[in-house]
């Protein structure tokens, strides 16, 4: 199933094990049915899902170690971060023992310890898995030199690290200098974005993928975070969580998270304000000075902040710029990210890209399912099965892991105005449920449905707090099958849990339009 063909004569005759080249002599070239470029959730997911298919599939990633940007620098090891954050701060049990308990003085090496076993142990389960289907693993970086064939760079400092070859791939495989196949996937994510008025260093000015580093010799006690995104949020409200430190977020536009339901950002602000947090929002950077231990932005508002560190995390850029795309006739925009259809296709069909290089989501879960769906269509043109993807209709959550977590699916409060579109709430405070009052601190969350009140059909579940990233499938799935509100009146929960939530939620909405019909 995976035997390679590789494109000399030589090599052509040369004895063969279980797919894999049995010689002396190192092939040039090597010929398959599919080439993902890049090893991340949508790479790994559309190689594994067309070995299935009995395809012949080689993953190139310009990394010796596999996973990409998700599992090395991205989700794995930031959810990770907030998780030692969250053990080793003792912020789960203030509610207990107070604001004052802390379970020890945290340093950068404890969270690292931590993010580092995750993440080798991450790396191992894909490593595993391509191992398993079968799947070549191609160290060096990928260059498009026709429409059918890449070239294969290596970067020697990096197979060093390795000290030789990777594991899983041959030395032939290594050896590769072209590849040639029927079909590209294009799935090479994504690297911080950076500006020249930040001077960024790796130690007083980090971007996202430094702050978790080896070269961080200490967690910074003053922090300012330049952009208040998701990746800003998230580190801003994790670093704020850590007794003694201190926390600035600042960007140039008004709102923070202005996708998200307003409600449940207020309380959000409102919880890492209680903690110490400061906003500067509308503000714009004039220049940033630095020390060897000190930075100091300057605005043009005239504000100046000093801290120890500052972390930038204003855009992401796709990592395209090494493709040669122009030689097979594909663009990018400003931005790096390539354009693709309905079924993933770019301008030449044969091409396919998936993940944070097209753009929006970009999140690890819609990735793997944009994965699957380009490998289906790739091996299955005639099936619609985009049409039945829960990526279709927009019928996916969002999980974005601050302190306290978020996470949504379905319409916002502010959508539904924008659209005229009559509509109302059903609120669950965590405090109401007995599972809320046994976490103590951690029962300041809330879950809101929003309904028709009409027909009440379901337009969209928010929450903020412990679980919120759990319990939110609940309500994915009850949109899924198009549940009314009285769906979760009438459903029996285990008790007792966060998940009596929804059923709270419930009643208080139909409670409401009791009362309108009442007033009325």
């Amino acid at each position: 199933m995976t035997m390679v063909g590789f494109l000399t004569a030589a090599t052509r005759s040369a004895p063969l094990l279980r797919g894999r080249l049995f010689s002396t002599i190192k092939p040039q070239v090597a010929a398959y049915d599919l080439v993902v470029i890049g090893s991340g959730p949508s790479a790994t997911q559309c190689a594994l899902e067309s070995a299935k298919q009995g395809k012949r599939v080689a993953i190139v990633d310009k990394k010796t170690r596999l996973g990409g940007v998700c599992v090395h620098t991205g989700t794995i090891p930031s959810k990770t971060f907030r998780e030692a954050v969250l053990h080793l701060s003792g912020y789960r049990h203030h509610g207990f023992y107070g604001k004052s308990y802390s379970m020890k003085t945290v340093t950068i090496e404890d969270i690292l310890y931590r993010v580092q076993r995750v993440v080798s142990s991450e790396e191992d389960v894909v490593r595993a898995q391509l191992k398993a289907a079968r799947v070549d693993v191609v160290p060096g970086f990928a260059r498009f030199e026709n429409e059918h064939e890449i070239s294969i760079v290596r970067d020697d400092n990096d197979q060093k690290k390795k000290n030789g070859a990777v594991s899983g791939s041959s030395s032939n495989l290594d050896s590769l200098s072209r590849i040639r196949a029927d079909k590209f996937l294009i799935a090479c994510g994504t690297r911080p974005a950076h500006n020249p008025l930040i001077p960024i260093d790796g130690k007083v000015v980090i971007d996202s993928d430094q702050i978790l580093s080896r070269d961080m010799h200490q967690l910074p006690r003053s922090l300012i975070v330049l952009g208040a995104g998701v990746i800003g949020m998230e580190y801003a409200s994790m670093v704020n969580v850590v007794p003694g430190h201190t926390v600035t977020v600042v960007d140039g536009r008004p709102d923070i998270l202005s996708f998200c339901d307003s409600e449940i950002i207020s309380n959000l602000t409102y919880e890492m304000q209680s903690n110490g947090a400061r906003f500067l929002l509308g503000e714009t950077v004039k220049k940033v000075e630095t020390t060897d231990k000190r930075v100091k932005v300057f605005f043009n508002s005239g504000k100046v902040l000093s801290a120890d560190a500052l972390l930038y995390t204003v855009g992401r850029q796709a990592a395209t710029d090494g493709l040669n795309l122009e030689a097979v006739g594909l663009s990018r925009n400003h931005r790096g990210l390539i354009n693709v259809n309905k079924n993933y296709q770019t301008d030449q069909p044969h091409i396919y890209a998936a993940g944070d290089c097209i753009g929006a989501p970009a999140l690890a879960s819609t990735s793997m399912e944009q994965g699957r769906l380009a490998s289906c269509h790739m091996w299955n043109p005639d099936e619609e099965l985009a049409a039945t993807s829960q990526l279709e209709n927009g019928n996916y959550p969002y999980g974005i892991y601050t302190i306290p977590e978020i996470s949504m699916v379905g319409q916002t409060e502010q959508q539904l105005t924008k659209d005229c579109v009559n509509y109302e709430i059903g609120i669950a405070k965590y405090s109401e449920l007995a599972k809320g009052q046994m976490m103590g601190a951690m029962a300041g969350g809330t879950l809101k449905i929003l309904f028709d009140p009409d027909t009440l059909k379901v337009f969209g579940v928010h929450a903020i707090g412990e679980g919120a990233t759990e319990i939110i499938h609940i309500g994915q799935v009850a949109m899924a099958m198009d549940c009314s509100l009285t769906y979760f009146r009438d459903a029996v929960f285990n008790y007792p849990t966060l998940a009596e939530a929804y059923r709270v939620a419930a009643l208080n909405g139909l409670g409401r339009l009791s009362r309108n019909t009442y007033d009325h």
